[in-house]
C-alpha cells in the first residue's frame, strides 16, 4: 500500500512543469504581450534576456524533486532561450575593420570630464560620439579632444568628433520636449568623408523611460524620438549609415522595429556576449548602440568604465 501510494517521477513536481511551461511560453509568445496597459509587452522585451535565469532556478526544484515532467518541461524555455538569445554567446569578431567607432554617454553629472575626455581619446576611436554635453562641460571636450579630433560638430547635447572631415551637418528633430535635459536638439546627422567614400552618421539621445506605479512603464517620448530617428534614415539617401547613441532601449523592444527593420546592430553581428552598457556598477541592459547599414561590423565591445552611468560602446566597422 505504501509503494502505492508514492507517486513516481512523472507526477512529482507538477507546479514546477507548470511554471516551466509558462516560462517557456512568456519568452516565446513575447511579442503577443499587450502594451496596452502600461507597455507591460516593452517591459517584459527590455528584460528579455534575464529571464534564463529562472531556468536554474527551475531545474534546481526539478533535481530536488526528482521530477521527470519538470525535466522535460524545462525543455521549452531552454530551446526558446538559446533560439532567441544563443547566438549572442560566442564570439563573432574578425580581423579588418577599415573604422572605429565609439559611442558614449558621458553623463550631464560626472565630476571629472577631463577625465572622461582623455579615457575616450584614448580609445583610438576614428568617430566619436558623445551625448549629454551640456554648455557647462562642452568647452573641456572641445579642449580635451582636439589633439586628437581635428573635426566635431555639436548640436544641442549631442556631438560627435572626428579624424577625418565632417560635411552636410544638421539637427534631427525627435519630438523631445523641453526641460532639463530635454532641448529639442537632441540628435544630429553628418557625413564622414572616409577613404572608401561618404558615410552617412547619426548621433542620437532618446527620451528616457520611466517605471512607476501610475504609469506603468512610461516611454512615450521615447517612442516618439524612435519612429522619427527611424524616418529620418529612412529618407537617408546615402547607402552607407551609422546610428550611435543612447536610445534608452534595447533592439529586443518592439518601439525600435522602424530601426531594427533598416539597421543590423554591430553588436549583434560581430560582439562577443550581450554588451551590456547600463547601468555602469552592474550592467544590466544594452541601451548605448550602434547601428549600422550598407556596412559590415567587423567587431563590437564595450569599453571600460569612465565614471560615467553608462559604459562606452565600440565598433570596428568595414567595407
Amino acid at each position: 500500500m505504501r509503494a502505492a501510494s508514492r507517486r513516481g517521477p512523472w507526477k512529482r513536481g507538477l507546479l514546477l512543469a507548470v511554471l516551466a511551461l509558462l516560462l517557456g511560453l512568456l519568452m516565446l509568445l513575447h511579442a503577443k504581450i499587450p502594451n496596452r496597459i502600461g507597455n507591460l509587452g516593452s517591459l517584459v522585451e527590455t528584460f528579455l534576456p534575464w529571464l534564463g535565469l529562472f531556468i536554474p532556478v527551475l531545474s534546481a526544484g526539478a533535481l530536488w524533486r526528482r521530477s521527470a515532467s519538470a525535466a522535460v518541461a524545462l525543455l521549452l524555455p531552454v530551446m526558446v532561450w538559446l533560439n532567441l538569445f544563443g547566438g549572442l554567446l560566442g564570439d563573432k569578431s574578425r580581423p579588418g575593420g577599415d573604422l572605429t567607432v565609439v559611442s558614449h554617454n558621458i553623463d550631464t553629472g560626472h565630476p571629472d570630464p577631463a577625465a572622461v575626455a582623455r579615457d575616450v581619446a584614448a580609445s583610438g576611436a576614428d568617430v566619436l560620439a558623445l551625448v549629454e554635453l551640456t554648455a557647462q562641460t562642452l568647452g573641456t571636450f572641445e579642449k580635451g579632444l582636439a589633439k586628437a579630433y581635428p573635426y566635431h560638430t555639436v548640436r544641442g547635447t549631442v556631438g560627435l568628433w572626428s579624424r577625418l572631415p565632417l560635411s552636410d551637418t544638421r539637427p534631427i528633430d525627435i519630438m523631445m520636449d523641453s526641460g532639463p535635459l530635454m532641448a529639442y536638439n537632441r540628435a544630429l546627422r553628418t557625413t564622414v568623408a572616409t577613404d572608401q567614400g561618404p558615410l552617412a552618421v547619426y548621433v542620437a539621445h532618446l527620451g528616457s523611460v520611466r517605471v512607476n506605479p501610475r504609469m506603468g512603464f512610461w516611454t512615450a517620448q521615447r517612442n516618439r524620438g524612435a519612429q522619427a530617428l527611424a524616418k529620418a534614415i529612412a529618407a537617408e539617401q546615402n547607402e552607407r549609415v551609422v546610428l550611435l547613441g543612447d536610445l534608452n532601449g534595447t533592439m529586443d523592444d518592439r518601439a525600435f522595429a522602424g530601426l531594427t527593420s533598416q539597421l543590423r546592430s554591430a553588436q549583434d553581428v560581430a560582439g562577443d556576449g550581450f554588451g551590456f552598457s547600463w547601468p555602469a556598477k552592474f550592467p544590466m541592459v544594452r541601451i548605448d548602440q550602434i547601428l549600422v547599414r550598407g556596412v559590415e561590423p567587423a567587431n563590437s565591445w564595450v569599453l571600460p568604465a569612465t565614471g560615467s552611468d553608462h559604459l562606452p560602446v565600440a565598433a570596428e566597422i568595414s567595407w
